[in-house]
């Protein structure tokens, strides 16, 4: 299977990283139709929109996930759009009819991503409860079963700790089923992505770390009879010479909006630490991992396009499926990227192939 790439659409103000550095990346409906556009003749397959409600570390305005994905699957033909969902601020019922719904405006192009939950200030400033790290994760998973169920059976009935569905139907089903894709490094999220999720996305790491996920995920997938795909999250920096990109990141890290990182640190830290093994996301992340929202800097993509391309390969090798990408200049960096990292890829990928058959 050929690898995808998707990217961060920038639905919520101030880019992909936590710095003063100038970014040339808006967030508006015409800025992100234009780069929905600019990433499906580059070659992009996905898209994920994010789900935030209310200002924290730099994201003064923010455009909610299905609503936004519903217009750009209109100016967009073939980019699967995948809309970010919290559980606890939506009900599962209206979401799978606002998914179903996007199915049917995007013939077929509509995925959905659950987001456990790790600001807690969403859930205090909405009057809603905040639940325990395992109960988040609990929830979570009833929330894709009743999905699942909706968009599948004729009539849905559901018993859960956190969900009661009674003989609802769901007209029309979609055309092609959503695709589920989930985050978490904790525990609880193996496990739940195990019995019930399709995608499993992964926060930047190294190939030691993103191995180790993929193996303890698919033998707890195997357990139920299941297997995933794999997505890890990137920050791509391509330019002409490796020195070039690398001073990039150096000024990203040293124009870092201190204040902001610290205060995400502060909320991350805390939803990551309260896993029972300690485990969760952003346990281990130092600052600097952390002016990218999602340690996308760990993962390396970061060099030439020859240098880029070759850990893309690695990255194929020990089981990812998907590159999610970020980028600092979207207008610019999407073409790059399209121009000259994807057809390396593609000829990297064929060699491979080549190679395997002889």
């Amino acid at each position: 299977m050929s690898l995808k790439f998707a990217y961060w659409v920038p639905n919520v103000s101030g880019g992909l990283v936590i710095s003063k550095i100038p970014q040339k990346t808006g967030w508006t409906f015409e800025d992100n139709a234009r780069y929905a556009k600019q990433a499906e003749e580059a070659g992009f397959e996905y898209a994920l929109l994010q789900t935030r409600f209310i200002a924290s570390y730099g994201a003064e305005n923010q455009l909610e996930a299905i609503t936004l994905a519903s217009a750009l699957a209109a100016v967009t033909t073939k980019l699967k759009l995948i809309a970010a969902v919290l559980p606890g601020l939506w009900h599962p019922g209206p979401i799978a009819k606002a998914i179903s719904t996007l199915d049917e405006i995007s013939k077929g192009r509509a995925a959905v991503n659950v987001v456990s939950g790790w600001f807690k200030g969403e859930f205090y400033g909405y009057g809603e409860p905040w639940l325990d790290h395992d109960e988040r994760y609990r929830r979570s998973e009833e929330f894709i079963r009743v999905l699942k169920q909706l968009w599948t059976e004729e009539e849905t009935s559901f018993r859960g700790d956190f969900y009661r569905i009674n003989g609802a139907p769901l007209k029309p089903k979609p055309e092609v089923l959503p695709p589920v894709f989930q985050g978490g490094n904790s525990f609880a999220a193996r496990q739940m992505a195990a019995r019930v999720s399709d995608w499993y996305f992964m926060n930047g790491n190294t190939a030691d770390g993103f191995r180790k996920q993929i193996a303890e995920v698919n033998q707890l997938a195997a357990e139920h009879q299941r297997r995933l795909k794999f997505g890890v999250n990137a920050f791509v920096i391509v330019r002409d010479t490796e020195e070039e990109a690398k001073r990039v990141l150096r000024d990203i890290i040293r124009y870092a909006d201190e204040e902001a990182v610290e205060g995400f640190r502060s909320q991350v830290q805390f939803a990551g630490k309260a896993s029972p093994e300690m485990e969760g996301m952003w346990a281990n992340s130092n600052f600097d991992d952390l002016v990218q929202y999602n340690d996308g800097f760990k993962t390396g993509l970061i060099g030439t396009a020859e240098q880029v391309a070759d850990r893309i390969i690695e990255l194929k090798k020990i089981g990812v499926n998907l590159i999610l990408t970020g980028f600092l200049h979207y207008d610019e960096d999407i073409r790059i990227f399209g121009e000259k990292v994807i057809p390396l890829v593609r000829a990297k990928e064929a060699a491979l192939l080549s190679a395997a058959a002889q």
